[in-house]
């Protein structure tokens, strides 16, 4: 039976509350839900492990040596060499880690009732993305050692320069190029839904027309809804999952805390925020790599950081610095996330509809980690405090509220959980953290 306000204390009671909503998550559901997020932190290291496995496979049988010598050889123009060479570079680099991504990303996600895709059809977007990679890594890779020839004793500076517009091009063509080449992005249909979404962007001063709805239910059963692009390729959307598990409550709350994103231009302060650890790795490049070049380079066929064949190298030293930055930019991503589901609650109002949302992502991350566990590995805020903060909210605004709002907390039934709760805990050491 789900608990009265009324029979939890005389006045509204912030823990007793949060508790009604967070027991009902327990037992095989709870046990799988904690394995599934655990096993994200070890996906950290063994990513970056293989990764760097892949790199040192390609330096130490000359295969990168090999590649620059072919490039150099089809064509003379430098920066176009650049480009030959990545996409051998890219493609190796693919299959080197496609067992280890083929297990992480279907295998353990059908293990947790996660995956709705048959492996053909997840194989096939991995191709697709293939391509973008090919795309997107060989004009980093061309644009990063013109740079490096251009300037060879502060090339840093300039390869900062560099990779932040590279990423704010990234970010401004993602919505528009790259996300539906995996999904359909439709408008909203009209209904009160729709309306009130917008009704609600506009109180917050965004000129939204459109609220867009994407097919993530053909991957996944996560729900899910995002922000995204820059400046005229900004959109707002959330996912078919959301719209078909999700109350009018818990819909609306989610929107608004997107809409917080928008609002608090929290995608300017990121790329901002990561512009100042580009150039931290930046600099570690170019202090490093001539070091480790001069050390290996005779042995791999590297004859100094301008040599296209030195990729591997870049890529390696990367690889380990983002993996001990993993803290960092999680912390950078959960204080954004808290700003926006603090914007969210205020815009939207609902904060059993928010606590409902936050229980439905609980069912594949932790809920109730401790503080240094949330610190180091979640990007986002845990179930546990986003339920809490939002009877804190509740609490604050109780007379506030209509009575139906004030007198019953509203957990989703059961028969809304998309993930079965027999599926098996796998091993701690193999999950991806997911969103």
């Amino acid at each position: 039976m789900l608990t009265t306000l009324a029979a939890i204390a005389p006045a509204f009671d912030i823990e007793a509350a949060s508790r009604a909503y967070l027991d009902t998550l327990s037992g095989a559901a709870r046990a799988k839900s904690d394995a599934y997020f655990e096993g994200g932190y070890w996906i950290v290291l063994w990513d970056a492990l293989v990764a760097v496995a892949s790199y040192l496979v390609m330096l130490r049988f000359g295969w990168s040596a090999k590649w620059r010598g072919w490039a150099e050889r089809v064509v003379r123009f430098k920066f176009v060499q650049s480009l030959i060479y990545s996409v051998p570079f890219v493609i190796v680099g693919a299959l080197l880690t496609l067992p280890w991504g083929i297990y992480t990303g279907f295998l353990r996600e059908k293990q947790y009732g996660l995956m709705n895709q048959s492996f053909a059809g997840w194989l096939g977007e991995q191709g697709i993305m293939l391509g973008v990679g090919i795309v997107t890594t060989s004009l980093l890779i061309a644009v990063l050692f013109a740079v490096i020839r251009r300037w060879p004793r502060r090339w840093w500076i300039g390869a900062t320069a560099a990779m932040v517009a590279m990423l704010l091009l990234f970010v401004m063509i993602t919505p528009v190029f790259i996300s539906p080449l995996l999904n359909k992005y439709t408008p909203m249909a009209a209904g009160p839904m729709r309306d009130g979404i917008l009704t609600m962007a506009h109180a917050q001063g965004i000129p939204a027309d459109n609220v867009y709805v994407f097919d993530a239910s053909k991957q996944t059963k996560r729900v899910s809804a995002n922000v995204s692009g820059l400046g005229p390729t900004i959109r707002i959307s959330l996912n078919d999952n959301l719209l078909n598990r999700s109350t009018p409550e818990g819909i609306k709350s989610v929107m608004g805390h997107e809409m917080g994103h928008y609002v608090l231009d929290h995608i300017e302060w990121m790329i901002a925020q990561f512009a100042v650890l580009i150039a931290a790795m930046m600099f570690v490049l170019w202090w490093s790599v001539p070091k480790v070049i001069a050390r290996f380079g005779q042995r791999w066929g590297v004859s100094g950081p301008a040599d296209l064949a030195a990729v591997p190298v870049y890529f390696l030293i990367v690889t380990l610095m983002m993996l001990a930055a993993t803290p960092i930019t999680n912390t950078l991503i959960r204080r954004h996330e808290i700003q926006a589901d603090i914007f969210g609650l205020d815009a939207a109002r609902e904060p059993d509809g928010f606590a409902q949302t936050a229980m439905q992502l609980s069912e594949y991350r932790k809920i109730e980690p401790g503080p240094i566990e949330e610190a180091l590995f979640f990007d986002h805020p845990s179930g546990f405090n986003r339920v809490h903060r939002a009877m804190a909210w509740k609490a604050a605004h109780l007379a506030e509220l209509p009575e139906a709002q004030r007198t019953m907390v509203r957990p989703l039934p059961a028969s809304a959980s998309s993930i079965p709760a027999s599926a098996s805990p796998a091993p701690a050491a193999a999950s991806n953290v997911q969103r």
